[in-house]
């Protein structure tokens, strides 16, 4: 064969084959990269608080913020960190200056409930509303957005045997808590997002606390993140 005809052949065999590709392609729409799905719903979660955050009396696995985690990452989140800065007996100045002292890293959702140690201990409420608006603040710094924040109602320990005997003022004076910390959040379209009738309803029923009869089980947190779920959902598929 000469390597006229050689060259030839070779150029047909390359022309058939191209054709033959760009055929079995057309019609067809770029695959997304996988990995871009997955950034998309990659989040990291910092949840602030008290002992009720904290889970005082239950399980790592049993305290709301990580139930709410995992719940996430069934509807295909990732879940890079779940952070909780919280601790049995903080009041909002106690909160504040943990924030600030371990600087924490931006997250893409941050929680917020606080305030029961201000009313237990009898702190000024005028100190609570003023430290509650630095607290939303910081969070929604921390999380970049205030459409990334959420807070949750303080649950009405006056229901549990460790407050019965003064539960009436109890409630009286965390549902004036709970009110200001709704209005501030829905002045900024933060979801608030409302336990304390679940905390109401359970009192001390079988299974509703923690072996100190005073803090939620994990039974009780998984109702209230039932109740916390959807809220968090719709802020994430913004």
């Amino acid at each position: 064969m000469s390597s006229f005809r050689f060259i030839n052949y070779v150029f047909l065999i390359f022309i058939t084959v191209l054709y033959s590709c760009s055929s079995e392609m057309e019609g067809q729409s770029i695959a997304t990269n996988p990995d871009e799905e997955i950034n998309s719903k990659t989040i990291r979660f910092l949840a602030l608080g008290d002992s009720y955050t904290i889970g005082q009396g239950v399980a790592e696995e049993l305290r709301w913020p990580n139930q709410l985690a995992k719940l996430l990452e069934s509807y295909e989140y990732k879940l890079l960190e779940t952070n909780i800065i919280a601790r049995t007996g903080w009041t909002t100045g106690n909160l504040i200056s943990a924030i600030e002292s371990q600087s924490p890293d931006p997250h893409e959702l941050v929680s917020l409930l606080i305030g029961v140690n201000n009313q237990y201990q009898g702190q000024s409420f005028e100190v609570y509303q003023t430290e509650l608006v630095t607290l939303i603040d910081k969070a929604i710094k921390l999380a970049g957005s205030k459409e990334r924040v959420f807070m949750v109602s303080i649950p009405d320990y006056g229901v549990t045997p460790f407050g019965q005997s003064n539960s009436e003022n109890i409630a009286k004076e965390l549902d004036a808590y709970n009110a200001f910390a709704k209005e501030k959040c829905d002045a900024l379209d933060i979801p608030f997002i409302n336990i304390t009738e679940i905390s109401r309803s359970l009192g001390s029923s079988e299974g509703a606390l923690a072996s100190d009869q005073l803090h939620p089980s994990g039974q009780q947190y998984t109702l209230w993140v039932d109740a916390i779920l959807s809220e968090v959902l719709d802020m994430l598929e913004k």
